[in-house]
């Protein structure tokens, strides 16, 4: 239901805008721009998002069903079950599910998208095998989508690539802030969810795991922020890909100990990867179609005027307000958020504070409404309960926590 709110508030606030911008400003072209921009997000959905992502897909699906018949999705359910046994309790601590979601979360910690998000359709579809309410999202499924928005990556490659093309002095500076912001996303929202979820995080499985995976990313930051930005770079490049092949060959090596029919395997699985991307093709073309019209109407420039007002009465400093168009935009579009970011930067400078900070704000949150209508749409959820505004929630808490770490290094 509030998916329904959200996606007709998009359609008639645009239209409202324009209206008043046809009527009292003159705006003749103002309508024009809009199913302009209706036609183009529809041929992105389906284009340059649906169809590639097939591909990408079908290897990917093909490749996980050779690791279940290998047995290292229960092997690795058998490693995180105690852990994600507390988080997800209607998951069995042997289900493949759990594998799926730790490799989903790995993937994204490690900047491989294209894999991510394989894995995470896979997952997803783990969990609705799980689910007693097909059409109803499940509590487990709302903890792993809400987790999964929250974007933890422990380098940002793309935004510092994107920073040192325009000519930031030190593109890298921005990689240990935006980690942090997008850790304590992760951490709060997954503290939220579950107090929704009235589950118990107190104990000694939870607090050893979060612990444990604290104490790594502070010996990987303190071990890359010995580095340059050329051999961060290097690093993340081949850490990320190493791993990805890794896994890969011992998929297959796995498959070859057990005596798998490994080709066979494969394509039982791939068949899977082009009918996920047909069936989430409404979803995707539905969503990015309203955050277009949206965004096309001026809704979102009128939003961020508001907000700057707002808190400039407050007597606070409020340099950080000129970033807020990529923090607004980024649950709504990826492409449409970075571009923001770029403009932030070309604006007022890669290394001025609005420049760094809209680098934050892209890279401590994720594409919520995208990620939603992708994963939900995968498995057929109409219902996504409470999905959505916890998974803002996460978003918003990578922005709080990007405009305190962007005053304390770098204002």
């Amino acid at each position: 239901m509030a998916l329904n709110y959200i996606w007709v508030a998009f359609f008639v606030i645009a239209f409202l805008v324009a209206l008043v911008k046809l009527i009292f400003l003159g705006d003749t072209e103002i309508f024009k721009v809009i199913v302009e921009g209706l036609f183009d997000s529809s041929k992105v959905a389906v284009m340059d998002i649906a169809l590639p992502l097939a591909g990408v897909m079908t290897f990917f699906l093909g490749l996980l069903n050779i690791g279940e018949k290998a047995g290292a999705i229960n092997f690795l359910a058998r490693i995180i079950g105690p852990f994600f046994h507390k988080l997800f309790p209607e998951v069995p601590k042997d289900h493949p599910a759990n594998g799926q979601m730790i490799m989903n979360f790995s993937a994204n910690m490690l900047g491989l998208d294209n894999a991510a998000t394989p894995f995470g359709l896979r997952a997803m579809a783990s969990l609705q095998e799980l689910n007693p309410s097909k059409e109803t999202a499940s509590n487990a499924q709302i903890m792993f989508l809400v987790l999964h928005t929250s974007g933890l990556t422990i380098i940002p490659l793309s935004i510092m690539a994107q920073r040192a093309v325009l000519g930031a002095q030190d593109p890298s500076d921005i990689f240990i802030p935006c980690l942090i912001a997008t850790y304590v996303a992760t951490v709060v929202s997954m503290i939220a969810v579950a107090i929704k979820q009235r589950i118990n995080l107190i104990n000694r499985t939870v607090l050893g795991w979060l612990g444990g995976i604290t104490g790594l990313i502070a010996l990987a930051l303190w071990y890359l922020s010995t580095k340059s930005k050329e051999e961060i770079e290097v690093i993340s490049k081949v850490t990320g890909n190493l791993i990805l092949m890794l896994i890969i060959v011992s998929f297959l090596l796995g498959a070859m100990r057990k005596k798998v029919d490994i080709f066979d395997a494969f394509i039982e699985g791939a068949k899977g990867g082009f009918e996920t991307s047909v069936r989430i093709i409404p979803y995707l073309v539905g969503m990015l179609v309203a955050i277009s019209a949206f965004r096309s109407s001026g809704a979102m420039d009128y939003v961020v005027g508001g907000l700057k007002y707002l808190f400039s009465l407050t007597g606070l400093n409020t340099e950080f307000t000129d970033a807020l168009p990529v923090a607004l935009m980024r649950p709504l579009s990826g492409s449409g958020s970075r571009a923001l970011m770029i403009d932030a930067m070309k604006q007022f400078g890669p290394d001025s504070f609005v420049g760094r900070l809209a680098c934050m704000f892209q890279g401590a949150a994720d594409t919520t409404f995208y990620i939603v209508a992708l994963y939900f749409g995968s498995v057929g959820i109409r219902n996504s309960r409470y999905a959505i505004p916890f998974g803002l929630f996460a978003d918003l808490m990578g922005v709080i926590a990007g405009i305190a770490l962007g005053y304390f290094f770098f204002h």
